[in-house]
């Protein structure tokens, strides 16, 4: 049997797998962790882990205060594409780095089930 670690790798992977849009994915604890990651090389685990968690944190408390509910995304475009988080969980953020021309509402669908798989992982 695998280890808890070693079945959110292999979910991460099954993602990108599946869109091929998705460059890069991690699950990151709400503190600042990571729990597993499928980065690429050049991509620090560490500062991945660290702004995943400092832009949930903010996400949550933005649409609190704004009244706009519970947070479900966050999604950042930049010139060479997309950092998209997703809540899973109450304990973990899912972040997955996207190029710019993909198809948003297939990496949103893709994104959420995947959340579902790594919430009872976590």
């Amino acid at each position: 049997m695998a280890s808890r670690t070693e079945q959110m790798v292999a979910r991460l992977r099954d993602l990108q797998a599946g869109t091929a849009d998705i460059e890069a994915s991690a699950v990151v604890s709400v503190d600042g962790l990571i729990m597993a990651s499928s980065l690429p090389a050049d991509v620090e685990e560490d500062r991945v882990s660290a702004m995943s968690a400092a832009m949930l944190s903010l996400g949550e408390r933005i649409a609190s205060e704004l009244g706009r509910g519970t947070l479900d995304q966050v999604y950042i475009r930049g010139d060479h594409g997309y950092v998209i988080l997703m809540s899973v969980g109450e304990e973990a953020v899912l972040t997955a780095l996207a190029r710019g021309d993909a198809k948003l509402g297939l990496i949103f669908l893709d994104m959420k089930r995947a959340a579902e798989d790594l919430t009872k992982l976590v």
